[in-house]
């Protein structure tokens, strides 16, 4: 009987393969920390490397470099990181700012889910998501007024524009919610690109 050859999905779905996927996204997100110090604009090159350590958290603590989250996850970390640091015209730095705190969120739930024994239902994963994005960019707000009085930058403008800026992280966390809702659906328990040591844990 002849083999069958690999299909696109199968290659996709391979641990290593998964892997090998995640580290190059997590290279970029790396090269985005140097772009931004580059720059002069040292919060963003710090928030970008707290979410690449998010990222290589699992690999680090097992011990286990396949022990990677899924890369479309990450991709969701890394186009808002590129679109901050790009300051496009389609995505403007604000915009990408909070895109980015709901895709950390986001991180740390799925890591949650796939690395420890925390199960969340899908109701508590999209409140979970939700409240971590405005919890995070309220610590957030926080760092750029500390920036803002003793590095003499000028990140919050007014209070009128921050409070706006809450409702727009509030609205994207929700939206990450509704993303990670549907992730779960087809995120099986035992997601076949995870080790077996982990997916055991």
């Amino acid at each position: 009987m002849a083999r069958r050859a690999p299909t696109l999905e199968s290659v996709v779905e391979d641990e290593r393969v998964n892997a090998g996927l995640a580290w190059l996204l997590v290279a970029f997100i790396l090269l985005v920390v140097v772009e931004s110090a580059l720059d002069g604009d040292f919060l963003w090159a710090g928030f970008a490397a707290f979410v690449a350590g998010v990222a290589i958290a699992p690999a680090a603590i097992y011990r286990d470099p396949n022990a990677m989250l899924p890369w479309e996850v990450l991709v969701l970390a890394a186009l808002p990181l590129l679109g901050r640091a790009l300051a496009t015209m389609v995505l403007t730095s604000r915009v990408a700012t909070y895109f980015s705190v709901a895709a950390l969120a986001l991180i740390v739930a799925v890591e949650l889910h796939a690395f420890t024994p925390v199960k969340m239902t899908h109701w508590f994963a999209v409140l979970f998501v939700v409240v971590a994005t405005i919890a995070t960019a309220g610590v957030w707000a926080v760092v750029q007024w500390l920036s803002d009085i003793y590095l003499g930058t000028a990140f919050i403008q007014s209070e009128h524009r921050l409070m706006w800026d809450f409702v727009a992280a509030t609205a994207t966390g929700a939206a990450a919610g509704v993303v990670f809702e549907w992730y779960f659906r087809r995120f099986v328990r035992m997601d076949p690109r995870l080790p077996d040591e982990v997916s055991r844990r």
